[in-house]
């Protein structure tokens, strides 16, 4: 019997011929991702690690970003604590404030490669399936003793297969895509379980790929992952990373799925997630109309240079309504300086919007663009639970970056299909 990919991967990681799902096997990952969160992940392990050390240098990718730059002193210490840790244990991975959102640069900086096993002390970890990465989030007590031995276990998943055929019409994106599938599987649907993208994904750019890995976790899922194909393999180049460096794995042809699923693209509309569940999606043409006051353009989801271009495609020579606030958030420096270079950001800027400094802070309520009480947000982020922007009594709506784009220019939700 053909094994999934989830199986391949863990049986090959730990050592084994196969696995089946539900059994329970170690792994010796092969890097474990910790942002701002690094200061309290440390402080779990502090006499450990003065009498031990760390188990590998290069294990941890140390990413600053969820309030970046610091917006308190609180936050400043945990900063100075994990910059300090850096130095001392020789971290060979380390992204200070200013490079971007974790997610984006472990694949920018090629950390997360085909076959390969990350784990990261947040959720959206299984973003790296979009380039064949089995990549899962652990809490912060994983994380701690990860760094001190390098080896955890993982029951294998059972495994949920999502053929896609067809090909998406601009200006729906990938972001409706997944939203869509969400809102079928539901939040909980597809809880400790695999979710393999098959059949036509040669269409998906790996930042479309990535958009739909992403939001993998907001169906319950362990990983979201695409097979390895010429858009992994360009992409993978340009970034500097040889071939030799990795080895592709993918689903057998006779693997057993506990269930199969078909998507045409080409019929996928554009889609709104209404507060306060991710899997509350309608058609945009049911929620049109209703008002927003802040718009919020990035983060890990939707911050990359294709999401910006098609923002500025339709917010070209316009401007945003007087109502609305359009923060624009680059996922990374790299994309900042592209957008930058081919006049997106300018774009963007002259339509109204306000650039803030690559990071995660609006999106978790934690740094620029909280929301006060009675207020909504439509945004480009993966979740719209209450309180998720800092304010429980306000609103966040879900949507594609071209859906936020259309919307911000009329002050209300609108079908980007009419402004494109």
């Amino acid at each position: 019997m053909g094994m999934t990919f989830a199986q391949k991967v863990l049986a090959r990681a730990a050592g084994l011929d196969s696995v089946v799902p539900g059994q329970i096997v170690a792994v010796k990952p092969d890097h474990l991702l910790t942002h701002d969160n690094t200061a309290a992940i440390i402080g779990k392990i502090g006499d450990d690690l003065g009498k031990h050390g760390v188990v590998r240098k290069d294990l941890s990718v140390i990413v600053l970003d969820h309030v970046a730059p610091a917006a308190n002193e609180k936050t400043a210490t945990g900063h100075a604590q994990v910059r300090e840790f850096v130095a001392k244990h020789e971290i060979d991975n380390f992204y200070d404030v200013g490079v971007g959102v974790c997610h984006q640069v472990v694949v920018e900086k090629g950390h997360a490669l085909p076959g390969k096993v990350l784990v990261g002390s947040d959720s959206h970890t299984c973003s790296y399936g979009a380039v064949n990465a089995f990549s899962t989030g652990v809490d912060r007590t994983e994380a701690a003793a990860l760094m001190l031995v390098g080896e955890t276990w993982f029951k294998v998943p059972p495994t949920i297969k999502i053929t896609l055929t067809g090909e998406l019409k601009p200006p729906v994106s990938a972001k409706d895509l997944i939203l869509t599938i969400i809102g079928d599987i539901s939040a909980g649907g597809a809880t400790y379980q695999a979710v393999e993208f098959h059949g036509n994904v040669a269409p998906l750019s790996i930042e479309d790929r990535f958009t739909i890995a992403n939001m993998g976790i907001e169906m319950g899922a362990k990983i979201a992952v695409f097979p390895f194909d010429e858009v992994t393999e360009a992409y993978l180049t340009s970034v500097g990373v040889d071939r030799s460096a990795y080895e592709p794995v993918w689903a057998d042809s006779d693997a057993q799925y506990v269930r199969e699923l078909t998507y045409d693209m080409g019929a996928i509309e554009p889609v709104v997630a209404l507060p306060h569940k991710v899997d509350n999606v309608k058609p945009v043409g049911e929620v049109e109309g209703i008002e927003i006051n802040q718009a919020l353009l990035g983060t890990c989801t939707n911050g990359r240079l294709s999401d910006l271009r098609a923002a500025a495609k339709i917010l070209d020579g316009k401007s945003v309504d007087s109502s609305v606030r359009l923060l624009v958030l680059p996922a990374s420096r790299e994309v900042l300086e592209e957008a930058l270079a081919d006049g997106t950001i300018k774009t963007l800027v002259a339509a109204g919007g306000v650039l803030l400094p690559t990071g995660c802070g609006p999106c978790l309520g934690a740094h620029q663009g909280v929301l006060a009480p009675g207020e909504r947000c439509l945004s480009t982020a993966n979740r719209n639970f209450k309180g998720r922007m800092g304010c429980k009594e306000a609103e966040i709506y879900l949507a594609s970056p071209e859906t936020v784009a259309a919307s911000a220019l009329k002050g209300k939700v609108t079908d980007p299909r009419k402004v494109a």
